[in-house]
């Protein structure tokens, strides 16, 4: 009775596995996809990243960063490369490319059978121990039919969880480089409203004195008081928009602690003394960029799964069912067996849901796949020429302040000098020309921040990451003449 019974509960789910699929080694592997992420990060921003899953892993990490940063002036590339190694965000993202691939082993695996056993009479003494045994196994013949299709879109997936950690990791990299130039920028504009201010408080308390004496009315006096409280105020809101500045940075490097204790530099990079064309910058976008290709494997999965959705319409749920009754039964003393095998096929009649809906649905989310690659590609282009335009036309810009106007402003305010010192104007003009030589440098520091911003964009552009807009915000500028800054 035993040896009948055991083909039929252990043979099924042996010749359904049968079925079953090799399960790729890049779905089982520790860190699974991440290598991929590693290779594709490094020839677009030149740094290095990895994927910390233990202890001593995250205090390998944390012992790097510590050596990085701390009581340290960073550069831009330290400042990225320490986001790379310590943003948890960017560690999370890399948790999902495992995620992903773990769900595509799942999907390469077959669904377990289902197993079960009734006793019927259990404990009747007229009968010994039992009546009646029923064992049954049940597997879903839909799973094996399947499954090449549900790995394909799994497998899809998994690359596309790669891709898009790049993206974020490309993102990442390009938003620290960003918040550093502006944290620089800031610092170097408080700078420069500390020397116009003390400009002004020389103009203010020489138009003290003065009104002490009568040599100056009370409406000259308020004006320069005036000026002198108003910068004031514009300082103090520097030195906060620098403090906050830093703050982002130090978010984005995923630094807390004594790890704060960095210093970023006083002033940016001067200028190069010339820039390159970035030729074919469309040409380069569409083969480079990370999101395009997320959106193509999008379109990809959404096939896969048109297909699977139109190979299940009818029959969503099909299920073989295979097992044995045993029964016994006594009759003048004696007892009898019989073992009388049992095969049952379950699935859905599809009376009310045809299947009709979802392949409508299947078929709509195919062409939103389809229109959001198409418009993504319209978006790269643009994005890659409003990049490389602004890079030239941000330097073109820093460089006209820097090699027309200050060096102009430098002039006024030194032969203003000559002038002062030849007793032909008097002190207030002289501050006026010192003012408007601090408001052009001013200018041009901003103008610099803004090349640095674009030529960030431009990387962006071509690999990914995202283009931010303009610069950071609004720089504040000394007007000329003792008026209220704008």
């Amino acid at each position: 009775m035993r040896v009948s019974k055991f083909p039929l509960i252990v043979g099924l789910p042996l010749v359904l596995g049968a079925c079953a699929t090799a399960i790729p080694g890049a779905y089982t592997e520790p860190k699974a996809g991440f290598a991929n992420v590693a290779s594709q990060v490094s020839p677009a921003i030149g740094k290095r990243t990895v994927f910390a899953e233990t202890q001593a892993e995250n205090e390998a990490l944390r012992k790097q960063v510590h050596a990085m940063v701390h009581r340290k002036t960073i550069s831009a590339d330290t400042a990225v490369q320490v986001a790379l190694l310590n943003n948890k965000g960017l560690q999370a993202s890399y948790a999902n490319v495992g995620l992903s691939a773990a769900e595509a082993w799942q999907q390469s695996t077959p669904e377990n059978p289902v197993v079960s056993f009734g006793i019927l009479g259990i404990g009747a003494p007229e009968l010994g121990a039992y009546r009646a045994i029923e064992g049954l196994i049940r597997a879903n013949i839909l799973d094996a039919t399947t499954r090449k299709q549900r790995r394909a879109i799994a497998d899809a997936n998994f690359r596309q969880a790669q891709l898009e950690a790049v993206n974020d990791t490309l993102a990442l990299a390009n938003q620290t480089r960003q918040a550093w130039v502006n944290a620089v920028s800031a610092f170097e504009t408080v700078s420069y409203l500390k020397r116009a201010k003390a400009t002004s408080d020389a103009g203010s308390e020489l138009a003290r004195r003065l009104g002490e004496t009568g040599a100056l009315n009370r409406a000259g006096q308020a004006r320069e008081q005036a000026f002198n409280a108003e910068l004031a105020g514009q300082l103090a809101r520097a030195r906060l928009d620098a403090t906050m500045a830093k703050e982002e940075l130090t978010r984005l490097m995923g630094l807390w602690g004594t790890e704060v204790n960095y210093f970023v530099p006083d002033a940016l990079p001067a200028l190069p003394r010339s820039i390159g064309r970035v030729t074919g910058v469309e040409a380069k976008a569409l083969r480079n960029r990370v999101d395009l290709r997320v959106a193509k494997l999008g379109l990809e999965a959404q096939a896969k799964a048109f297909g699977l959705t139109d190979q299940t319409r009818i029959v969503s749920d099909l299920e073989i069912v295979g097992g044995f009754e045993l029964e016994r039964e006594a009759e003048d003393g004696e007892t009898e067996s019989e073992t009388t095998p049992q095969v049952e096929i379950e699935f859905a009649i599809p009376i009310y849901d045809t299947g009709k809906a979802r392949m409508r649905k299947a078929e709509l989310m195919y062409l939103q796949s389809a229109n959001v690659l198409a418009q993504k590609a319209v978006d790269v282009r643009s994005e890659a020429r409003g990049a490389e335009a602004a890079y030239h036309a941000s330097y073109k810009i820093a460089r006209h302040y820097r090699d027309v106007l200050v060096p102009l402003r430098t002039t006024v305010e030194e032969e203003g000098l000559l002038s002062y010192n030849g007793m032909i104007t008097n002190t207030f003009e002289l501050l006026t020309d010192v003012r408007q030589k601090l408001a052009a440098s001013l200018e041009a520091a901003n103008a610099k921040r803004d090349f640095y911003i674009a030529q960030a964009n431009v990387t962006a552009a071509i690999y990914g990451g995202g283009v931010a807009g303009g610069g950071g915000g609004e720089g504040a500028a000394v007007a000329a003449g003792g008026g209220a800054p704008h």
